[in-house]
Parts: structure tokens; sequence; C-alpha cells
């Protein structure tokens, strides 16, 4: 198991606290293994392992674990920034680290600060120890294992914040391919009782580990802890209903969402199926507009803003331009202003397909005497552009993020850091290199409101998502939205209202990764070619650590005699040196100039990329094959010339940009080359170092 167990999660209050468990095994991701049986090895096999989402899985696993460039000086500045005793601050370092860390299986930042994660208590464990899930993303051969410590077990009563946490992280491991734990995880809701802090995780890990599967016996399970009528636990069985019916459009769950919304007076249970009910309908265009007219016309606020909601899902990529011209009435009409904020929100989802027009469209909405109209814009710009890197968005959320109100500047950090995601280039010098100064500002300034430094933080563990290899795609390459990364995003907007949501952005992340493979859906070792230089789309250089140790002097009297000596003696030094100057700058500055020439000449005008590779979007036009490679795309693309009038042979481009890419042996009699598997959770000891000699013999006098 991981070793946040005496942090993460500890035994229950009043109890003794368990010992730290030891740091588990590093496990290997046999992604790149041949196939276990003829079967598996089969076309059936293979066709299988890639559409249930198996193999597609395991690669992505790989390629993060391999690529890993997480900076935890990043987390290490924030935690010596963030006053020990705020609380909202440390919650937001523990969420940053995973949205950082998302995927990769480390977790040195947790073992190296047990004891700073020991502070979060209550509904900040519950979040502490769900972040696991964040991180193990798409490890489900050993989910069960990495949480058994903090796993509900019969007989045995941890505290129930750990307990619903990991049943949250079990959900988030196993997002959208949960038929292993489906078992365990309705076991574990009918065993919580009347535990609402357990039943909170098991049904939004139900929601995520079986969504969009129609279950009927889930969903029955679910609505019977949502007409207990209980605050916590009804909120997530509404979430959780909605997850497991997402885009399926059903009428009868419609109806009975609906009917319950109205019946109970809980608001949280209310606000839960609103955002249920726009689930539901996630895709379904004109098959949702009955409803969404119906939720528009309701008296309760609430429902309206799930209306709002609803009318995103449903017209998700779409640019429909009657879904546009209804959401821009609702957000200058209504006299609610969630309901508002949650209109322009939507802006965002509908454009999402066409990025370059959001940020036009919500122009002067951004500008608006409503501050609650001005957050929606900036969330709208960030979840349509995410990733694009797009300048007018960045320009225009860059003057948000000195607005007066503290949530609107939170909204514009964390808008802008998605639209930055993975963009190019990520040098100290760049949009993206001057927004992680400003990050580093906000998150420093003890006088800045406490709401805005949460946002800077979540900004900054998105800007680094993944171990800096991930970006947010709410559309596929084929222009078809992907309903998985519009459920995760639209859960994760509403964190407005309740902070453990935001683990739900991690399900619109998507690995900015080329990976080849042969005919058995292994990794050869192969190489291409990024004809640009190295710096252009080169990770960002890490955080330098602050050296300097800083020490309070206490100020001393000084006499007016002694300071005007000392100052004389000063102007006499300095003159001094100006002439030592005078006669060694011209040679210094000169030695300097052509140093400085001779590092630029030195860059090469092109790189060499090894499978699997991190590619960036603005980096795939400039790919291709390399001439005398053994491994060919079996798809390739036109021909270029290596260099204008050489005679060197002919590169091809490559076709397919990004993902996966179907590789054949040029020299198929000859023995290949694969990629041995990725250790998994960090930096582990070598298998080789010897064990220490034991000690010579002695005799114990006492």
């Amino acid at each position: 198991p991981p070793p946040v167990a005496a942090a993460a999660a500890p035994a229950a209050e009043g109890a003794p606290a368990a010992e730290a468990a030891p740091p588990a095994e590093p496990m290997a991701v046999d992604s790149t293994a041949a196939p276990a049986s003829e079967a598996e090895g089969g076309r059936k096999g293979k066709l299988g392992r890639i559409l249930s989402g198996s193999l597609p899985i395991s690669l992505h696993l790989e390629f993060l674990c391999r690529n890993n460039h997480t900076d935890l000086g990043i987390l290490q500045q924030m935690r010596s920034a963030v006053e020990p005793r705020n609380a909202l601050c440390h919650s937001a370092i523990v969420l940053a680290h995973a949205l950082m860390s998302a995927g990769t299986t480390s977790d040195t930042f947790l073992r190296d600060n047990l004891e700073w994660l020991s502070r979060a208590t209550n509904w900040a464990k519950f979040v502490a120890t769900a972040t696991l899930g964040v991180i193990h993303h798409g490890h489900m051969k050993e989910a069960s294992t990495l949480l058994q410590p903090y796993l509900p077990t019969q007989g045995l009563s941890a505290s129930p914040f750990s307990e619903g946490g990991a049943l949250y992280a079990l959900g988030l491991i196993h997002a959208n391919h949960g038929a292993a734990v489906r078992t365990q995880l309705l076991d574990a809701l009918r065993n919580a009782g009347s535990n609402d802090v357990v039943l909170h995780g098991a049904c939004l890990a139900l929601g995520l580990a079986c969504m969009s599967t129609e279950d009927g016996t889930l969903y029955e399970e679910l609505k019977s802890v949502l007409y207990n009528d209980s605050a916590v636990a009804g909120e997530a069985a509404a979430l959780g209903m909605g997850l497991v019916m997402a885009g399926s459009g059903s009428a009868r769950a419609a109806e009975e969402m609906v009917a319950y919304a109205h019946d109970t007076q809980h608001e949280k249970i209310i606000r839960a199926s609103a955002i249920g009910l726009a689930l539901v309908f996630c895709g379904r265009e004109e098959e949702a507009d009955p409803l969404i007219t119906q939720l528009l016309l309701d008296k309760d606020d609430i429902l309206r803003y799930g209306g709002a909601y609803t009318l995103a899902l449903a017209y998700a990529g779409t640019s429909n331009n009657s879904a546009v011209r209804r959401v821009l009435d609702i957000a200058v009409s209504d006299v609610s202003d969630n309901v508002r904020r949650a209109a322009v929100t939507a802006l965002g989802f509908i454009l999402c397909n066409a990025p370059a027009q959001c940020p036009k469209v919500v122009a002067l909405l951004a500008e608006s005497y409503n501050p609650h109209v001005r957050y929606g814009a900036t969330m709208a710009v960030g979840v349509a552009c995410a990733g694009t890197g797009l300048r007018e968005a960045v320009e225009m959320l860059n003057k948000m993020a000195s607005d007066s109100v503290e949530y609107v500047r939170q909204g514009a950090l964390i808008a802008q850091a998605l639209v930055l995601m993975q963009a190019s280039p990520q040098g100290t010098d760049s949009r993206a290199g001057h927004f992680r100064k400003h990050l580093e500002k906000v998150v420093g300034d003890k006088h800045e409101e406490a709401m805005t430094r949460f946002g800077a933080i979540l900004a900054s563990g998105l800007l680094e998502a993944g171990g800096r290899n991930v970006t947010v795609q709410l559309m596929s390459q084929r222009g078809h939205a992907k309903l998985p990364a519009l459920v995760g995003m639209a859960v994760f907007t509403n964190f407005w209202f309740w902070h453990p949501l935001v683990p739900f952005v991690s399900l619109a992340f998507s690995p900015t990764a080329l990976v080849g493979l042969n005919e058995d859906l292994r990794m050869p070792k192969w190489d291409f070619q990024s004809n640009a230089a190295p710096s252009t789309y080169a990770y960002p250089p890490a955080m330098k650590a602050d050296t300097k140790a800083k020490v309070d002097k206490v100020a001393t009297a000084v006499l007016s005699t002694t300071a005007k000596a000392k100052k004389q003696e000063k102007a006499k030094e300095a003159e001094k040196k100006d002439a030592m100057e005078v006669d060694s700058k011209g040679a210094a500055g000169g030695k300097k100039d052509a140093a400085a020439k001779a590092g630029e000449a030195k860059e090469p005008a092109f790189q060499t990329l090894s499978n699997p590779a991190r590619v960036l979007p603005q980096q795939e036009q400039t790919l291709t094959v390399m001439p005398d490679s053994r491994w060919d795309p079996v798809v390739k693309g036109t021909q270029i010339a290596t260099s204008p009038g050489s005679s060197a042979p002919r590169a091809h481009k490559l076709l397919r940009l990004s993902g996966f890419v179907m590789l054949q042996d040029a020299k198929p009699g000859e023995a290949a080359e694969f990629l041995e598997p990725a250790q998994t959770g960090g930096p582990s000891v070598p298998t080789d170092m010897e064990e220490p000699a034991p000690p010579a013999p002695f005799e114990y006098t006492g």
C-alpha cells in the first residue's frame, strides 16, 4: 500500500493511531508483455482488448509512468508559502498534487510529508484519501491492494472519512471500466448502514465505475439511498444515478429525479438531482428539449440551474445557434445569480468544438456588472479553449485575473491554466512561463483572499497535470464529443458548492502521447523525428530551490558620525571599482557575446523522439519517419526531402499524428527489441543492490 496510511487515513478518533505502512514494492505495468494464451493473441482477443479499453488504459499508464516530469519543487514552495493553519489551502495543495501526479502512480510528495498530510481532518481527510484514485488512475490490477488499508472491513471500523474517500478513490481508478469492482462497491454500499460519509463515497464510486452502463440494479440501490432523504448521502446518490444513466436519455430516470427534487427540502439533494438530470441527457440534443423547457420554467432556481446544465450537455460540442441564443437569454434575464452563472458556463460546453468563437461570444458578458456572470465567462472560456493556448482567450483571462471580486480572480486563474495546458512554448519567457510566475506570486501573497489563493493552487496543479504530459480534450480527433470528459468537466465546474468534486476533472485528461505498436500490440524500440528545435516543445524548466537562508536581524543603533565615515569609505571603493571595470568590460563583453552566439548555434534544428513520446498538439505537423527506420507506419503520409537539395533518402510524414500508430517490421526475419515494462510508484531501490553485510560478532555486557 502507498505510505500515506498513517496520514491520509489514520485510525478512528479515540482509537490508537496505526503505524505507517512500509513502502510498497514497485510494480511493473505489464502493457508490453506478449499475450499469455493463443486466444488472447488471436484477432478477436486483440480486438477485445482494444474495444474494452484495457489496452489503451494500460498503454497510457505506461506512457505516464515513463515520462513523468512532475516538479515537486512547486508543491514544496506552495507548502512553505501557505500558513499551517489554513485548512482551505492545505486541501488545495493536496488536490494540486493529485492533479500534477494524475496517472503517474507516483506519490513521492505524500511519502515525504506525512506529518504535514496528517493535519487533514474530517472531509479534508476524505479528499486526501480520494486523491489516491487520481494518482493511480488506470492502475486497475493493483487498485484493491493499494487501497486495502483504507477500505471498509467487516468488524473493523476506521475513520469513516478515510473509508468513504477510499471507496471514492476506487471509483476514480476504475472510472468507466468498473465491471471488476462492481460487486465490491455494491457490497460496501449495502454494508454502510446509516453512515452518511461512507455512503457518500460508495455512491460516487458506483457512479464512476459503472458510468453510462444503465445498470438497473445499481440505479435502484442508489435510488433507495436517495429516498432516505439524508442530505450528504442523498447528494452523492443523485449524482451516482446520473452517472450510471449518463447519456441514456431515460424518461423514467428524469421523471423520478424531478419528482423527488420537488419533494425534498435539502438543497444539496435538489442540486445533485439537477446535475444528475444533465448527465442523463448528455449528447441527446433535441430529445432533451422538453425536459430543458420544464426545468427552465420551474419556480425553484436550483432546478433552473440544472436546466442550464442540461442544455449545456445536451448540445455539447455542437455550436447549435438555437442553444447559444437560449443560454444567452437566460444569462441576462434570470433573477438568480447561480442560474446566470451556469448559463454563461454552458456556452463553453456548447462551443467546445469551435474554441476560437467562445471568447468573441462571451466578450461582453466578461464586462458585466454582475460578478457571477463574469465568473461564468471565465469558466466558459476555460472549458471551450482548454489545451489550445489561444491568444485571445489568454488575453481576456489575464485581464480578469485582476478583477475586484475574489471568486472572479479564482475562475480566471483556473480557466487560464486549462487554456495553457500543454501549450507551446513552455519556457520562462512564454505566456505559460509568465503565468507560472503570477501563480507563484498569488500563492505567496498572505494578504490575498483565501478563495483566490485556492484557485491559484488548483491552477498550478492543472497546468502541470499528469507529470506535464496530459491536456484536457472534450472532443475526439474525429470531432465527436467524449462523454466521460464532458461528464467529468461538468461535475468539476460544480466544485463551487462542494470541493470533493474537484477530482472529477481527471476524467477529461488525455495524454499528449504518440505510441507505436506492432502487430502483437507490443511497443518496439522505435525512433522518429521532430523537425523543430528541441527547445520549441521542451518541458518547462524545473523550479529552482531557494537556497538563501532568511535570517531576521535585530536593528542596531548607529551613530551619525559613524554613518558618515562609512559612507565616505564606500564612495572611495566605488570609484576604484568603476575604474577597474572600464578596463575589463570590453573584453569580457566580447567573450559573453561570442559564447551566447556559440550556444545558440549549437542547438540542432530537429530532435529524435523515442517510442512512446510526448507530442504536443502544435508539434504534430513537424513529425516525420526516419528514412532508415526498421519500423514503418502501416499508413504513411506524404514524402518530403530531409533537407533542400540533399541526396539523402526522402522521409515520410506521419499520417496519424497522435494516439496509437500501428507499425510494420521491415526486417521480419531478425529479432526485434521491445520496451521493458515501466516501474510504477515513483523512485525505487534497484533490484540488483546487495544486502549490507552483518555486523561482526560481539558480546553484550549491558
